[in-house]
Parts: C-alpha cells; sequence; structure tokens
C-alpha cells in the first residue's frame, strides 16, 4: 500500500461525509484522486473511486435506514433499474468525453439550485404521496434508470440530483430524500463498478484504505443530517450545488 494511499484516507472520509449528507462527495474525492495518480489511466481511477464510494454510501444507506421509514416497492424497483444503468453508463464513458454532457448537467445544477432558492419551504414537511402501480413504475424508470446512467458516465452530484427527484416524485423531505437517495446510490455505484472490475480498472488495496475513511465518514454525515434535520440538508444542498456548478464549469472552460 502506498504512501499516497494512506495521504487519501482523510479526504476519503471528508467525501464521505458530504455524499452522506446531500450527495456530491466525489466532487472532492475524485480530482484529489486523479491529482494523486496522474500517471494511471482514467478508468482505472474512476473505478478505484466507485470501489471506494461504494462503501461510505452503504455505511451511509444502513444508518439512515435504521431511523427512516421508506417506500421500499418504490425504492427497490428505482434501486433494481439503476444498477444496469449506471452500468451501460460506465461503458458509454469509456467512447465519449464528459465534456459532452457538462453544459447540460451545469444547467440542470443551476434550476436545481434556483428552484431551492426561490422555494424556501421546499423539503422542510414530510408529506408523502401515494403512486399509482404506472406511476410509480414509471418515476422508478426515470429517478433510478436516468440519473442511474448519469452517475456511470460523470457521477458528480449523482446523490443531489437523488435527492431532488424523491422530494418532487414522492413529497419527500430533506432527510427522507437522502435516506432513499443512499439506497438507489449503492445501485449505481454497483452498476458501475462491475464494469470497472470486469475491465481490470481497480487498485483493491488503494480501494481498501480509502474505504476506511469513506464508511466513517458516510456513517458521521448520516447521523448529522438525522440529528439536524432538513433545514440543515437543505443549506448543504445549496452549497454542494454551486461548488458541482464551478467545478464543471472549470472542467468545460477552465
Amino acid at each position: 500500500m502506498s504512501a499516497v494511499a494512506l495521504e487519501l484516507i482523510p479526504v476519503a472520509a471528508a467525501a464521505g461525509w458530504i455524499d452522506a449528507v446531500v450527495g456530491g462527495g466525489g466532487l472532492l474525492q475524485l480530482p484529489a484522486m486523479l491529482i494523486a495518480f496522474p500517471h494511471l489511466p482514467t478508468a482505472t481511477v474512476l473505478g478505484t473511486n466507485k470501489a471506494v464510494a461504494i462503501t461510505g454510501t452503504s455505511s451511509a444507506a444502513t444508518t439512515y435506514l435504521r431511523k427512516t421509514d421508506v417506500d421500499w416497492s418504490f425504492l427497490g424497483l428505482a434501486a433494481a433499474v439503476a444498477l444496469p444503468a449506471a452500468a451501460g453508463g460506465a461503458l458509454v464513458a469509456t467512447a465519449l468525453p464528459s465534456s459532452v454532457f457538462r453544459p447540460v448537467i451545469m444547467i440542470a445544477l443551476l434550476a436545481v439550485g434556483a428552484f431551492v432558492t426561490l422555494r424556501p419551504d421546499f423539503g422542510r414537511t414530510h408529506t408523502p404521496v401515494r403512486l399509482s402501480r404506472r406511476k410509480a413504475l414509471t418515476a422508478a424508470l426515470l429517478c433510478g434508470g436516468g440519473i442511474g446512467f448519469y452517475d456511470g458516465v460523470i457521477g458528480s452530484g449523482t446523490g443531489t440530483f437523488l435527492i431532488i427527484a424523491f422530494l418532487l416524485v414522492l413529497g419527500a423531505d430533506f432527510v427522507h430524500g437522502s435516506a432513499m437517495a443512499k439506497v438507489v446510490n449503492v445501485g449505481t455505484n454497483l452498476g458501475a463498478l462491475i464494469v470497472f472490475v470486469v475491465e481490470g480498472h481497480v487498485m483493491w488495496l488503494t480501494a481498501a484504505a480509502m474505504a476506511v475513511g469513506n464508511v466513517t465518514g458516510g456513517a458521521l454525515g448520516a447521523r448529522m443530517a438525522l440529528k439536524r434535520g432538513a433545514s440543515f440538508i437543505r443549506y448543504a444542498l445549496m452549497v454542494v450545488v454551486v461548488a458541482l456548478v464551478a467545478k464543471l464549469g472549470y472542467d468545460q472552460w477552465g
């Protein structure tokens, strides 16, 4: 195990915390790994990042689900759809440059930021919406499939998009939205990871070291979100949206 991998453990912990609260941990972790391993193929860094991320996401999901009730009939379907969708996105990522998608994603993030800013009560209360079977199926395909595919292609902000989707579709508050997002995010991470494992693009010892930090950060972030509630997550979301837009803009035009 290299000294570089050990130095990345605190970064993984911070990324796990961010990802557990509101998504977007990859905004910190992936660039740090690309800088730390400049001579490795990008696919290897992406694969290792997914191997780390799935541990923190699973930790956060477990913490949330101990104290949060979720609609498993919908959530299970969304997670099941997300897995192959993310795998397909990972395959596309090997053929198309991510710059193709960045402008669209930036517009979507700006729309999310404007929407949450203009509706200060959005996501503060949990008022579950009962969907018909057809609407639930459609929503699961769009949320799990669409956002899962995005996670495989680019990844940054997947948790953020999932939270907003669940708030809009199911009437969840930010706490329940974060809990559901983590479950589906496990599926998207697993789907993309399978592709990278098959292609031999995972540094397992590095991933194992960083996973220690990511799991710790994920569990702490989920506990803090549960303790401080929807308002805390809302403000954290706004910070992450701004950071994501800035990062994507820099990657596109910097």
